[in-house]
């Protein structure tokens, strides 16, 4: 079973400038979760870097064999999950933001 990938569909509206000075307006990025994506990858990242931040200045700091105390650990083992999977999660929302970008003005420039 194969699927083809298609763009976006066509406007069934065409906008036509009245004057030079109007602009023509933008097309609509569709909502495919892209903007939730980003939200999440930046909160998760905020997240690491103040989990990391609190491992080095509030819980003591890590030395040789970890950090010294129970809530550094967990503040350590919160930070090495959350910065791998919020750059990643930034990583697929940048893709799919400049893949709409580039959807958008495909279908505008073909208008």
């Amino acid at each position: 079973m194969s699927t083809h990938v298609t763009g976006p569909a066509p406007s069934t509206k065409t906008v036509t400038p009245v004057d030079a000075s109007e602009r023509v307006p933008r097309a609509t990025m569709p909502d495919d979760g892209t903007r939730p994506l980003l939200q999440g990858a930046f909160w998760t990242l905020l997240v690491g870097i103040l989990a990391a931040l609190a491992t080095r200045f509030l819980f003591g700091g890590i030395g040789i064999h970890g950090p010294h105390t129970n809530a550094g650990w967990i503040s350590l083992i919160v930070t090495m999950m959350s910065l791998p999977f919020g750059s990643m999660l930034l990583a697929l929302g940048g893709a799919k933001y400049l893949r709409n970008r580039h959807l958008a003005r495909k279908s505008q420039r073909s208008h």
